[in-house]
């Protein structure tokens, strides 16, 4: 019987959410996301090449060479100029908010979810208690950083496929010049964790920045190719998708952003993982993250998996995100 409650909670909150979405046509829009292509290509046969090509690139995820530190940190607001430049002036401008504790030398940077409209305040006050300084940055189109006049994150993850690629790429790489800015700024040790598309945000962090000792992945899956596919909060980019793209030219288009492609990194030593999967899912169905699981452990990696019986968004109620909070809290403890 609670089952079922929880199941019509979800169904509550993604109906809520999914209101002010809106069905926009599929594009290619290549030269968002490969600067090699300043006119559309042809077809998603040539747009593939491309994606398999900067999957296989270990400079994709690369703070561009001529990117300067520059950076203010006034009270506790740390902002700095994106490493993207987009036409969405306001996206230009990184900005993340700084809540300071005990201590000197580990911070954790957080990643929201998918159109999130507030920040995190009283988790990272508590995380802050206990000697760990958090700091929550805004992805692209949130926040500080929304575009003008749009309802939702439209431009962070939409039926554009070079866009979605640009939007979470700028994110990895504003994510990656924070670490830069903590680590000039004193602290010794870097931390992650990402919830909902956050994770994916995090996990290419974590995957492609040796910097990163900790890795919280909430809600999470491999590839967002089949997330988009299947999930309940994106049935309208699937809708623009269908008829136009299959889900293995989805998947080939979105290589670059599939954590299982990512799995061998993912299994270095020194960095600490932990998953935490909500079986009630179907926003990222759980068998996704299951997928995930099962190439890290192919890798050698040793994920912490947490296996909550809950939904996408009663993952947000009690008991369930005091469980995941503790298990990040003893990970971050280590």
């Amino acid at each position: 019987m609670f089952g079922r409650w929880l199941d019509r909670y979800d169904e509550r909150r993604a109906e809520r959410g999914n209101e002010v979405k809106e069905q926009t046509a599929f594009v290619l829009d290549a030269h968002f996301a490969f600067q090699d292509c300043r006119t559309d290509v042809l077809g998603i046969e040539t747009f593939c090449r491309h994606s398999v090509s900067a999957a296989a690139d270990s400079a994709f995820f690369e703070i561009p060479a001529e990117d300067n530190l520059n950076f203010k940190w006034e009270q506790d607001w740390i902002e700095f100029p994106s490493s993207v430049t987009t036409e969405v002036s306001e996206n230009n401008i990184v900005k993340s908010l700084a809540t300071t504790g005990k201590s000197t030398d580990h911070a954790l940077i957080v990643f929201h979810h998918w159109n999130a409209r507030k920040r995190y305040g009283r988790p990272a006050k508590l995380i802050s208690q206990r000697g760990v300084d958090v700091f929550q940055m805004a992805m692209p189109y949130h926040f500080e950083r929304s575009r003008p006049d749009s309802a939702y994150a439209d431009y962070m993850l939409s039926p554009s496929l070079g866009r979605t690629i640009q939007s979470v790429r700028q994110a990895v790489l504003d994510g990656r010049k924070l670490i830069r800015v903590l680590e000039a700024s004193g602290y010794k040790r870097i931390s992650v964790l990402g919830i909902s598309l956050g994770s994916w945000v995090a996990g290419l962090v974590a995957a492609n920045d040796p910097a990163v000792r900790t890795a919280s992945l909430y809600l999470t899956a491999g590839s967002l190719a089949d997330m988009v596919w299947t999930g309940r909060a994106t049935a309208h980019i699937r809708s623009s998708l269908a008829g136009r793209i299959n889900v293995a030219q989805l998947n080939e288009a979105w290589l670059s952003l599939n954590l299982e492609n990512y799995a061998r990194q993912f299994a270095r030593a020194d960095l600490e993982l932990q998953i935490v999967v909500a079986q009630r899912d179907t926003v990222v169905p759980p068998d996704l993250a299951k997928s995930l699981i099962t190439k890290l452990r192919q890798a050698s990696a040793k994920p912490d998996v947490l296996e909550l019986n809950c939904g996408h968004y009663s993952f947000s109620l009690p008991p369930y995100i005091l469980r995941a909070g503790l298990g990040t809290l003893r990970l971050l403890a280590r």
